[in-house]
């Protein structure tokens, strides 16, 4: 188990990659940002110590730590132990979850290793928001979309704000860059996907008029939420989708119709496998 170490002392050196998270330049994206990944609260550091990130230190009250009792029993990094007054004091702010970890990055994976198995990916645009983008990994989670491509102009997933609004699930969703945008929407192609780009325009596709195919594997493109997706990226798609919607509202949230074309599309990807299935056992 990590080993237990009880600090009251909130100068206390060991401390430090904690330490003053509001200040700009803790941000892993920004210059001089440290890189680290940072977890908040039980539920958020548990997916931590799970995934494929090495977790470096854990910092909270003995409550929490507690909670994360089992969670630590194969972690070899230090908990250090401390009242809510002095991990406020560290960090910068009270924290309500009572609990953080610090862990390394590791090498984004290659595009091929994203797409590998997946059914259903999505392929981001401008989106900066780091909440957004949160939000919207938390969405691609839940809903069984298999990976996420971040093209020009996205924010850092492991940002702590971003990790924090995705519950943890951007640890667990594979991503990684697109470097030639948007010539390397080709990979895709090349793998068997169908570009679809997620637009308002009025002669797009309604997402529910796709028909489910055997064995299709669909990209969706997703663009900022101030000017949705460049001429560049919808003209390299293979086809314009859209989500109907009432009078006098022309666009959500990009985590909000993100969740929505998620959902049409995975349902549209599990039915064209149960035809493919069913389709094998007819010719049995």
């Amino acid at each position: 188990m990590a080993s237990l170490i009880y600090t009251e002392d909130a100068a206390d050196r060991r401390l430090d990659e904690f330490r003053d998270l509001t200040t700009a330049d803790r941000r892993p994206d920004r210059p001089g940002g440290r890189g680290l990944v940072i977890a908040e609260g039980t539920v958020v550091v548990r997916r931590l110590l799970e995934s494929q990130y090495r977790v470096r230190a854990v910092l909270g009250v003995e409550r929490r730590l507690a909670e994360l009792a089992d969670d630590l029993a194969g972690v070899t990094a230090p908990a250090y132990v401390t009242s809510a007054d002095v991990m406020a004091r560290v960090v910068g702010f009270h924290l309500n979850r009572g609990v953080l970890a610090v862990a390394d990055r590791v090498a984004r994976p290659p595009v091929e290793e994203v797409l590998a198995g997946a059914g259903v990916v999505a392929v981001l645009e401008g989106v900066g928001d780091h909440e957004n983008l949160g939000a919207l990994f938390r969405n691609a989670a839940a809903l069984g979309v298999g990976g996420v491509l971040l093209g020009p102009g996205c924010a850092d997933p492991l940002y702590r704000r971003s990790v924090r609004v995705s519950m943890g699930n951007v640890l667990r969703v594979p991503f990684t860059g697109l470097e030639d945008w948007p010539a390397s929407l080709d990979v895709l192609r090349a793998h068997g996907f169908r570009i679809a780009a997620l637009t308002p325009r009025a002669d797009a596709v309604d997402l529910r008029d796709l028909p489910a195919a055997a064995g299709e594997r669909i990209a969706l493109l997703l663009g900022s939420e101030g000017h949705g997706l460049s001429e560049e990226a919808l003209a390299a798609a293979d086809l314009a989708v859209r989500i109907p919607m009432a009078d006098g509202v022309d666009s959500l949230n990009i985590a909000t119709a993100a969740a929505v074309a998620f959902y049409e599309l995975t349902t549209r990807s599990a039915t064209g496998a149960t035809m493919a299935a069913a389709g094998t056992r007819g010719e049995r």
